[in-house]
């Protein structure tokens, strides 16, 4: 396993259910069933979302510009937290997470590619930012990214089998090469690695290969990747994952499909328990959970120019 390392100096201081997914409050919960997004006069589209459930906040990430919009759990209008089109060097984001400090760690998707531009950044809570990173190598999209037991951000590369570690050491931080699975992971057409989540006994992280279908764990001690047995469960599309407990739910974007498996507890195998149909009219990508609910991001992905309303939603199903 080759390991690379990029570093750049701190900029500030700073009951389980196993079936469908969890669905929108009942009428009277006083909380919003949609959230809406505010877009750009040309059409956004967005993808990424990650929630901090200590603040009963979340994050949404607009592929379009770059822009990070903010919301709150109790209030339905979110607000453009972050701008793009070149703040600090961002034109285009996808992936976003927080950790228990309430940091905000943002994947770039192809944003450095051919550009010297930054792969990722992590922002303070009050978002004055702290890191912008380039990651090693040439052809790196940052796709997804997710909190480790070690309270690292490892982040998934779609062009390549690899994962990224991000984390801060006395007043640097940087990013390594910290997994590559090269001859393990068939690299294939289109978008690979996506999706990631820790095991429940947390001893590895579970990663979605969308193009493929397939899921694979990678070792937290070991970095080694292996294939998560599903025996054989169409996952085609799968783009963001959401644990909860033993239960692992898989957006499958342009499939319009929810796949809920239950998942060992060291992730080395996995059982499809269904498949449901999402609202035909959206294209979702990813999720997270916050405040006991499920919020899905409607990408617009389908539409050449995107118009409104951008939303996230609750109730992901088709009616």
């Amino acid at each position: 396993m080759k390991r690379s390392l990029a570093v750049v100096l701190v900029l500030a201081a700073a009951p389980l259910l196993v079936g469908a997914p969890a669905q929108a409050d009942p009428p009277g919960h006083g909380r919003p069933g949609t959230y809406r997004l505010t877009g750009d006069v040309g059409g956004s589209k967005f993808e990424g979302i990650g929630a901090d459930e200590r603040r009963g906040v979340f994050y949404v990430s607009e592929v379009t510009g770059g822009e990070i919009h903010r919301g709150s759990a109790g209030t339905a209008q979110t607000e453009q937290w972050l701008g793009g089109d070149g703040t600090d060097g961002r034109f285009t984001a996808r992936g976003i997470t927080t950790d228990a400090a309430g940091r905000v760690y943002v994947a770039g998707g192809p944003n450095g590619i051919g550009t010297g531009r930054p792969d990722l950044w992590v922002y303070a809570p009050d978002g004055r930012l702290l890191a912008a990173l380039r990651a090693p190598g040439e052809n790196v999209f940052l796709n997804d990214v997710a909190i480790g037991p070690d309270g690292a951000a490892y982040f998934t590369n779609s062009n390549a089998p690899q994962v990224f570690r991000v984390a801060v050491d006395e007043r640097a931080w940087g990013v390594t090469r910290w997994a590559d699975a090269t001859g393990t992971v068939v690299q294939r057409a289109g978008f690979n690695l996506g999706g990631i989540v820790v095991s429940a006994d947390r001893s590895a992280l579970v990663v979605a290969q969308g193009n493929a279908g397939l899921l694979w764990r990678f070792d937290l001690r070991t970095a080694a990747g292996s294939p998560v047995a599903t025996g054989g469960a169409s996952l085609t599309d799968a783009d963001g994952l959401v644990r909860q407990g033993s239960r692992l739910t898989v957006v499958r974007n342009f499939a319009r499909l929810l796949a809920t498996l239950e998942l060992r507890a060291d992730g080395r195998a996995a059982r499809l328990v269904s498949q449901v149909a999402t609202d035909p009219e959206r294209v979702l990508t990813t999720a997270k959970e916050l405040r006991g609910r499920t919020l899905f991001v409607d990408s617009k992905f389908d539409e050449p120019v995107a118009s409104g309303p951008y939303e996230v939603v609750t109730d992901p199903l088709a009616r």
